[in-house]
């Protein structure tokens, strides 16, 4: 069995809580379903879960473990997408705590600068694209339809 020292340990599951809190306060700054709390215990439980590997004496190790952090946050964050006619919301919630928890995983592993690169791609994607699709979507008008989308697109050049 192979066991963490107790100060290595902290520093991961410190490491997974600050950067899980960074997005997080992104998150809540823009009032959105999944914000600081939430992230942060997606990215510290993710590292929790990971070091259990380190534990334990059976043949576990960090990969088997995140491979059920990935199925089990996915399972999670299918409940804060909503469908509501042709409108689809909560898909990038969804998608900010599913990397939360891959960043805690990061962490958690020891990998401690891919994990505050993940991070800061992670809020990159929030802050810095957020203007880039707003643009985008004032040149197509909601509710609008492109023909090409609905296989019509002979039928209207005919």
């Amino acid at each position: 069995m192979i066991s963490l020292a107790l100060p290595e340990f902290a520093l991961r599951i410190a490491c997974a809580f600050a950067l899980g809190a960074m997005i997080g306060l992104e998150r809540q700054w823009r009032q959105r379903m999944a914000g600081l709390r939430t992230n942060t215990l997606l990215a510290t439980g993710s590292a929790l879960f990971v070091t259990v590997a380190d534990f334990s004496s059976h043949d576990t190790n960090q990969t088997q473990i995140a491979a059920y952090i990935v199925s089990g946050v996915g399972f999670l964050t299918g409940a804060v997408i909503f469908r509501e006619n042709l409108s689809v919301t909560g898909l990038n919630t969804a998608g900010t705590m599913w990397t939360s928890a891959a960043v805690g995983t990061l962490a958690g592993v020891g990998a401690y600068a891919e994990a505050f690169v993940g991070a800061c791609f992670v809020l990159a994607v929030n802050v810095v694209l957020r203007p880039l699709g707003q643009l985008m979507n004032q040149r197509t008008p909601v509710g609008s339809v492109i023909p090409a989308e609905l296989g019509l697109a002979e039928e209207i050049s005919s």
